[in-house]
């Protein structure tokens, strides 16, 4: 598959939230408003395609030559860890505000299976290190895109009148339900129409 190929894939053909239904916390918690939409997407971004380069690294310079692939999972979990508490370090400083509005759900990307997915699925598919990279930062923009497009419906739905049954959380997911409906749109197909695959 072409780089674009990928670029394309992890954006719209296999978005981790909208069509493999990963990172869903952070989604619906984060999404209120866009600013932390934003924020929590830009920081994803930097995890997945620093740790996608990081777990190629230690997966092919450390666990394989040892045998130690069976470890793969544990350590790409410390690896993400680290980053998360690096990026949290570096907002808290930077941003004040950002990390007050971004709450518990910033640590919490450690355990956001997007992260560690996608690490997983660049050795899965046997990506060479260029391509874990631009996975890596494609997925994140998949996340970063379908929170942003979910925030912006929340924000219309806040002052929209809607029944009160259906006021917050229930009407989210009925907005995400289309969402990802509007995703099953985009299929491998998209990528042989326009010549991406290798």
């Amino acid at each position: 598959m072409t780089y674009l190929g990928i670029i394309i894939t992890f954006i719209f053909i296999n978005n981790f939230i909208l069509v493999k239904f990963l990172g869903l916390c952070p989604f619906i918690g984060v999404s209120k408003n866009s600013e932390s939409a934003i924020g929590m997407g830009l920081s994803v971004t930097f995890v997945t395609a620093t740790a996608s380069v990081i777990c190629y690294l230690s997966y092919y310079m450390l666990l394989v030559p040892l045998k130690l692939e069976y470890l793969r999972t544990m350590v790409f979990i410390l690896i993400i860890a680290t980053l998360v508490q690096l990026i949290e370090m570096v907002i808290k400083k930077v941003s004040p505000a950002l990390y007050k509005a971004l709450g518990i759900y910033l640590p919490l990307i450690t355990t956001n299976c997007a992260v560690l997915g996608i690490s997983i699925i660049n050795i899965d598919e046997s990506y060479n290190l260029l391509e874990s990279f631009i996975a890596g930062i494609s997925a994140g923009l998949g996340f970063t895109l379908a929170i942003i497009l979910m925030s912006n419906i929340r924000e219309k739905l806040s002052i929209t009148p809607v029944r009160k049954w259906f006021k917050d959380v229930p009407i989210t997911f009925i907005s995400a339900g289309l969402m990802a409906m509007s995703f099953m749109a985009f299929d491998n197909n998209l990528l042989i129409n326009l010549g991406l695959t290798a």
